[in-house]
C-alpha cells in the first residue's frame, strides 16, 4: 500500500508541476487554455475557478497529463478570439510555452535539494572501509579507517567533503565522466583504538577513475573502485538459529579481531573475509574453510573454529556465517545555510542532468547499456522505498524523478517537448514552419523510438525485479 501511495503521490506531483508551467507561461503570453488535465481518460473530478475560461480536471489514468489551448489546428476558432489562440502567437511566445514544462520540473528539483540541504539529513561519516582487495582505491594506497576530507577531479580544485554519500556522488560523477578524483585523507580519530590518539596529518591519494571505462553505476563499478561502504566496526549482531556462526559460538556483540592470520578492521573487510573463506577445487565446495577467530567478549579476548557455510550466489560461491556483521556507521548531520543550501540545490540539479544527459549519449552510440532505462514498475518500487525511510528521501527521490523528467522531455524527440522546441528552431532559421505532412512523418518516428524506449525501460523493470 505505501508503494502504491508513494507512486501515485510521485506522479502526481510531477506531472502536475511539469502541466502547471505549460499552463502558467501560456496565462501569462495570453493563451486561451481551454483544459488543464493530470491523468488520461475518464475525468473522475472536474473544476472551474471562477472568471477563468480554463476547465480542471483529474483522470482514471494517473499516467501524464495535458493542457489543451485553443488553436485553429485543432478546431475553429471565432475571429473575435483569433488573437488568443496558440497558433497566432510569436515564435518566442510559443517556445516558451513548451520549454515551460520541463523548466518547471528542474525547478521544481532545485527546490526539493533546497528544502532537505536546509532542513538537514542524517548521512553516514566519510570514513572509508577496507578497499576491495587488487582495487582501484588499495592500488592508491587506501587501506581503512581514513577519513575523507577533500574530494575534487584531478587538476581541479578540491571541495570539502560532508558525508560518505557526497563522497559517492563524486566518484560516481568521476567513474561516468572518465575523471580520476583526488581525495584528501586523515586517520579518522573515532577507528583508532585508543581514544586519546592524536591527530592524524593529512594525505592525498589519487583514485585512477578514468581507466575503468565505466558505462554503469552499479555495485560491480564501486567493487572495481574499491570503495563499497563507510567503515562500521566488526561487531556480530544478530546471530540465526543453527547458522555456522551460533554452531562456533559467535555471540551478538562479539568484536571480531583477528581471522586466522588476518588483523580485522572493520565490517567490510569482515563482510569480504567470510565471502571468501571458501575451499578451493570442490565442485561445488563443500563446506567454508574453518579458521580461527579472534573475538574480544566482556573484556576477553576468545579464539573459536569457525567454519562458514557455502551459499552460491550466481555462477559463485561465497561464504556465509548466517549473523548480521557489522554495526550501523557513525552518522553526522549535513545542513546548509538559506543560500548556500539553495546553491547545492542548483548545482545537484545541473550535475544530475549532465550526467543523465550523457549516460542518454552513450547509450545512443552503445558505450553504456540499456539497461541503465527504468519504467514505472522500478520507479514504483523506490518510491516505495525512499517513502519508508522518511520524507527526507521521499523527497530526494521526487528530485531525482524531475530532474530525469524535465531532461527526458527536452530530448529531440519529435512527440517531447524538446520536438517542438527543434521544430521552432527550424522556423527561427529558414522563416517557414514545418511542413504538416513533414509533421506527420516525424510524430510517427517519435512515436516508434519512445515506445521502444519505452519496452526496454519495461523489460528491464521485469528483469531487475522479478528476474
Amino acid at each position: 500500500m505505501l508503494t502504491l501511495l508513494a507512486f501515485v503521490v510521485a506522479l502526481g506531483v510531477l506531472i502536475a508541476v511539469h502541466e502547471y508551467g505549460h499552463y502558467r507561461v501560456a496565462v501569462a503570453c495570453g493563451i486561451k487554455v481551454l483544459k488543464f488535465s493530470i491523468g488520461f481518460g475518464k475525468p473522475v473530478y472536474t473544476w472551474r475557478l471562477k472568471g477563468k475560461p480554463t476547465e480542471f480536471s483529474i483522470g482514471m489514468l494517473p499516467l501524464g497529463g495535458y493542457v489543451k489551448m485553443l488553436d485553429e489546428r485543432e478546431a475553429p476558432v471565432d475571429a473575435g478570439e483569433r488573437h488568443l489562440a496558440f497558433n497566432t502567437q510569436p515564435l518566442k511566445a510559443r517556445a516558451a510555452v513548451v520549454a515551460a514544462g520541463p523548466i518547471a520540473n528542474l525547478l521544481l528539483a532545485i527546490l526539493l535539494y533546497s528544502i532537505v540541504n536546509w532542513s538537514g539529513l542524517q548521512e553516514p561519516k566519510a570514513v572509508l572501509a577496507s578497499p576491495v582487495a587488487g582495487s582501484i582505491a588499495e592500488r592508491a594506497g587506501l587501506r581503512g579507517e581514513e577519513l575523507v576530507q577533500q574530494a575534487g577531479f584531478d587538476g581541479e580544485s578540491l571541495e570539502q567533503v560532508r558525508s560518505f554519500e557526497d563522497l559517492r556522488w563524486r566518484l560516481t560523477q568521476g567513474a561516468l565522466n572518465g575523471r580520476d578524483v583526488r581525495l584528501v585523507v586523515s586517520k579518522d580519530r573515532a577507528a583508532q583504538p585508543l581514544a586519546d590518539a592524536p591527530d592524524q596529518p593529512t594525505t592525498e591519494v589519487l583514485l585512477k577513475l578514468g581507466q575503468l571505462n565505466a558505462s554503469d553505476a552499479d555495485a560491480q563499478l564501486f567493487r572495481k573502485i574499491g570503495i563499497l561502504g563507510p567503515w562500521t566496526k566488526p561487531v556480530i549482531g544478530d546471530v540465526m538459529a543453527g547458522s555456522a556462526a551460533e554452531k562456533s559460538g559467535l555471540r551478538a556483540g562479539d568484536l571480531v579481531r583477528r581471522v586466522g592470520d588476518v588483523q580485522i578492521v572493520d565490517g567490510q573487510q569482515l563482510r569480504e573475509t567470510i565471502r571468501a573463506s571458501v575451499q578451493s577445487g570442490a565442485k561445488p565446495p563443500a563446506t567454508g574453510l574453518v579458521q580461527t577467530w579472534q573475538v574480544a567478549r566482556s573484556g576477553q579476548l576468545l579464539s573459536l573454529p569457525v567454519t562458514p557455510e557455502v551459499r552460491q550466489e550466481g555462477k559463485t560461491f561465497v561464504g556465509r556465517i548466517g549473523a548480521y556483521v557489522g554495526v550501523p556507521p557513525e552518522f553526522v548531520m549535513v545542513r546548509y545555510g538559506p543560500l548556500e543550501g539553495l546553491w547545492q540545490g542548483v548545482v545537484r540539479t545541473w550535475d544530475v542532468s549532465v550526467l543523465t544527459l550523457k549516460m542518454m549519449g552513450k547509450m545512443v552510440i552503445g558505450q553504456a547499456s540499456l539497461k541503465n532505462l527504468s519504467g514505472p514498475l522500478t520507479i514504483a518500487d523506490y518510491a516505495g522505498k525512499s517513502a519508508s525511510l522518511g520524507w527526507s528521501a521521499y523527497l530526494l527521490f521526487l528530485a531525482l524523478i524531475s530532474v530525469s523528467l524535465g531532461v527526458l522531455n527536452l530530448l529531440p524527440l519529435p512527440v517531447l517537448d524538446g520536438g517542438h522546441l527543434m521544430y521552432y528552431l527550424w522556423e527561427a532559421i529558414t522563416g517557414r514552419s514545418v511542413s504538416d505532412a513533414w509533421m506527420g512523418r516525424l510524430q510517427r518516428g517519435g512515436v516508434a523510438v519512445l515506445l521502444c524506449m519505452m519496452s526496454v525501460a519495461l523489460f528491464n523493470d521485469v528483469t531487475r525485479l522479478f528476474g
